[in-house]
């Protein structure tokens, strides 16, 4: 290679970029996205998830804690059940961050998830004669439907 006159040299190219060719142009920066100041309403939804995700990860560690302190029928089954309640414990964090965010994927992650914990608890406190495990789960279920129900929680998710 012979320079030419005046030109400013090139640096040494890479061997991959001689390989593929390297990009013409840095990207351009990507814009801000304005996010919306989230209602009270969704911010008290999204306290409420959060405390059930945290309430169903100690679920979890006590399932694993009985795992491990007797003697299951079956261990892999008993920790597939540790990781199934594990999921959803982070399945509600993840949705709960999204809420607080006004984030459109969330709303519908959680009214799913808050009908299965609904299901879960009525079978608990009424078929399995738990009433003290059940029936607190069922009010947190209620409280977030609500919470979700509110017009100005509705509203947050039209004005995007």
């Amino acid at each position: 290679m012979t320079e030419q006159s005046g030109a400013a040299p090139q640096p040494p190219r890479r061997a991959l970029d001689r390989l593929l060719g390297a990009a013409a142009e840095p990207p351009a920066p990507r814009p801000e996205r304005s996010r919306p100041e989230a209602p009270r309403a969704l911010k008290w939804a999204a306290a409420v998830v959060g405390l059930e995700a945290a309430l169903i990860a100690i679920g979890a560690l006590v399932l694993l804690w009985l795992t491990v302190t007797s003697s299951a029928d079956s261990v892999s089954r008993a920790l597939a059940e540790v990781v199934i309640v594990a999921g959803g414990a982070a399945a509600l964090a993840v949705a709960a961050t999204g809420l607080w965010r006004v984030a459109s994927w969330a709303r519908g992650p959680v009214v799913v998830l808050q009908l299965l914990l609904a299901a879960l608890a009525y079978t608990t406190a009424f078929e399995a004669e738990q009433p003290a495990i059940g029936l607190p789960v069922l009010l947190l279920v209620a409280a977030e439907l609500y919470l979700l129900a509110t017009p100005e929680a509705r509203l947050a998710y039209l004005e995007r």
